[in-house]
Order: structure tokens, then sequence, then C-alpha cells
């Protein structure tokens, strides 16, 4: 990356000339990696990971010798741990048919129901020194010589794919990696949700219980009397913006957040 000059990159009027009127749909273009050319990539500007689906990485025919082992957790937007399968790291080639930029872009590798075939996350985004717009329905970034590669989005493709991802639970991803131990490897038996877990945030202090328009809210000890008041009326002024049951969440579709019980089926239900 270092090798790439630092060109101004800008998005203009004269970029919505070819632009169809959309419904906010994503930019979603085309790479060439692995020697194919792979449709229905994705700009994620919210995902940390850049990702391959395991299904485009069998339609790419290669080999799961290829993949190395990945030692952190995946976890979805609503906090399910994706399995990730391994990483690899192919030379993946952007081009507009003017001028092109190679780069080796390191995904991970994993399954999952969604429309697309590759997420560029920010990891590759911020190396590629990108700027992309869904308004422009464009991602431009230089070549070595800095040379400007405008690289249109698949509208009709992008269309398509967000259509089907709406059917779907559509997951933003985040990685935390696993805390290493004395000797810099990952701690053996210790699972990805147990280091999440150790990291959640508890309360400091102790609590103590409030009635509050007849609900109770546990408010820390070390707030002061007139704290613990301020507290209070600002949450007597908002008492509606409070669920006590899922009869005061009508409308949510569960597609977009979910609480699972990890249950075992064989386990007999108690009355």
């Amino acid at each position: 990356m270092d090798d790439v000059l630092d060109v101004d990159l800008t998005l203009t009027k004269a970029d919505l000339r070819d632009v169809v009127p959309h419904d906010n749909e994503p930019v979603v273009i085309y790479v060439v990696t692995a020697g194919r050319k792979v449709h229905r990539v994705l700009v994620d500007q919210g995902s940390l990971a850049d990702v391959m689906f395991w299904s485009t990485f069998n339609k790419l025919q290669l080999s799961p010798d290829q993949l190395r082992p990945y030692m952190g957790c995946l976890y979805g937007f609503v906090g399910d741990q994706v399995e990730v399968r391994g990483h690899l790291e192919p030379r993946t080639t952007f081009t507009d048919g003017f001028a092109s930029r190679t780069e080796n872009i390191r995904y991970l590798v994993f399954n999952a129901p969604l429309a697309y075939n590759i997420l560029l996350g920010r990891k590759a985004l911020n190396r590629l020194r990108e700027v992309a717009s869904t308004r422009h329905m464009k991602m431009k970034l230089s070549d070595l010589s800095g040379k400007v590669i405008v690289i249109k989005s698949d509208q009709q493709e992008a269309k398509r794919c967000y259509e089907n991802n709406n059917k779907t639970k559509r997951g933003v991803f985040t990685i935390i990696e696993r805390p290493p131990s004395e000797n810099g490897n990952a701690r053996a038996g210790v699972s990805c949700a147990e280091s999440a877990r150790e990291r959640r945030p508890e309360p400091a202090g102790n609590i103590v219980g409030r009635q509050i328009g007849g609900k109770t809210f546990k408010l820390g000890k070390l707030l002061n009397q007139a704290e613990q008041d301020q507290v209070a009326g600002v949450i007597a002024r908002h008492l509606n913006a409070f669920a006590w049951s899922a009869s005061d969440m009508p409308g949510i579709d569960p597609d977009f957040l979910c609480h699972r019980l990890t249950m075992d089926p064989k386990v007999k239900l108690v009355h």
C-alpha cells in the first residue's frame, strides 16, 4: 500500500449522470480473485471483517488445504457467534477496464445465508484508500501510478441482493480476538463466547432498588442522593421508552432482533 500514490478522490455531480434512481441499495461490484471474476461483492463499510462465504469458496474450486486456522471470534450484530472455517489471502484485482489495482486481501471464510459472494469490510477498504458512495453508486481508488479507477456499482445486481437479503438476517460482523496467553498463543480450552463474557462490562459498586412509576430500577450506590434523584427524574419522564414485556414491543420483525435459548432438545420439560 505504501507504493500507491496518495491522490485526491472525489465524487461530483458528473458521477450521478449514469445513476438510475434507486431505493438506497448498497454499492455492489465485481472483483477478480483466484483467477476468476466474482460478482455480488458488497462494499460494506459497516463490517470490520473482509469475508468470503463458503459457497463462493467452493465455486472458486479452492481447496480447504489453502485455509489457515483462524484463532479469533466473529460475531453478528445480534451476538450470534459465527463459525469461521479459516482464512486465506488471495490476490484480488479491482478494475474499471482502463486501469487496475491488485492487492492481497485476507478473507475470513464461513457459511452464512446472505445474498453476496464477498463482503469488503473496513480493513480492505482502508487499505485500498478508496472512496465509495451509495448516492453515486460508485467506488473510486487509485492504481500504483496514481490513475483513478472508477468502479460502477451493478445496480440491477445490487437491487436483487438487497431484496433477497431483506428476507434473511443481515449481520454486521465484528471480530473479537481471544486473549493471548503468556507464550503469545490463544488460551487452550477458552471458547470465543467465554472470552467475550470475560470482557463484558459489569456494574461498578453496589446497587440499590428504587421504585419509579410503579417499576423497580437498580441505581448505583456510588451515586449520592441528589444524583440518584436526578437519574430517577429522567427515568420517570421517559418511562414509555422502556419495554417490560413483549406486548410493549409490537411490530418488531424477529429477523431484526431475536434472543435464543440454548437448550438440549432431549431434556424433558418440567411444568
